[in-house]
């Protein structure tokens, strides 16, 4: 569970970062998986940033107790911590795997994950996301940047940049004169919790080594969106204790699908 300052951190600041909260054993297993995931490939998206460089992502809402994923999502390291953050009980919105290969790998514009989730039917933004690194992330590999403080601004419009969609720029730059920049360089089984109002992105990949995340998004029960059809509405989230976790992480088992 996070303590008090970590909570206060998260807050002040729409973010904490929580080192080694998987081991070294279990990230090299979900790594494996991903790898051998032929289904995370075939659904993998490409994203072209406003440059052209491209990153890839796939995106799922349904657990599947099978999966590594899934495993991680359902975490008490994860789920309870979030929870405790938000303040209030949270539910698996959807999870993503998201793919940033060496020298080809794009950047993402600066954004807000409300900014999206907003027009989605979530009334709120009581909303969070879980980075995992599964991959060592770090300024060359294109790490996550953020905004420290930017969450309080609130919900800053989004448009279209190249085949994304980012935050107006005119606002982020006004942002960036009063917000700390924050490079999140972490290490493999780092977690870097942050709020959907916080602005955020990354750079383009320049480095010889790839930085794969898994980003597991979670809603609050009361924020339950009021249409359907794009991400989970409410259901209990069923939690996964840390043995039955790190068994299913460092199983030796591939994925075949």
């Amino acid at each position: 569970m996070p303590s008090t300052e970590q909570i206060q951190a998260f807050q002040r600041d729409g973010y904490v970062l929580l080192p080694a909260v998987f081991d070294a054993d279990e990230m090299a297993g979900l790594l494996r998986y991903s790898k051998a995931d032929r289904a995370l490939d075939r659904e993998a998206k490409t994203r072209k940033d406003a440059t052209g460089g491209e990153s890839r992502l796939a995106v799922r809402d349904d657990l599947d107790d099978e999966s590594m994923y899934t495993a991680v999502v359902r975490s008490h390291r994860i789920a309870d911590t979030m929870e405790s953050l938000l303040g209030s009980e949270v539910y698996h919105y959807h999870h993503k795997m998201m793919l940033k290969e060496p020298r080809v790998g794009g950047a993402w514009e600066w954004h807000q994950d409300y900014g999206y989730w907003y027009n989605f039917g979530c009334l709120y933004p009581d909303m969070g996301s879980a980075l995992v690194a599964v991959d060592h992330a770090h300024r060359e590999n294109g790490c996550l940047q953020v905004l420290k403080g930017s969450h309080k601004i609130g919900r800053v419009d989004h448009g279209k940049s190249g085949q994304q969609v980012g935050a107006d720029m005119e606002r982020v730059e006004h942002a960036m004169k009063h917000h700390e920049l924050v490079y999140c360089e972490m290490q493999p089984g780092d977690v870097l919790f942050f709020h959907a109002n916080l602005l955020h992105r990354s750079d383009k990949n320049e480095s010889e080594h790839p930085r794969w995340s898994l980003i597991c998004c979670y809603n609050t029960r009361h924020n339950d969106p009021f249409v359907s059809g794009k991400h989970a509405s409410y259901q209990p989230l069923q939690r996964w204790d840390d043995e039955r976790v790190r068994t299913r992480l460092t199983s030796p088992s591939g994925c075949s699908s």
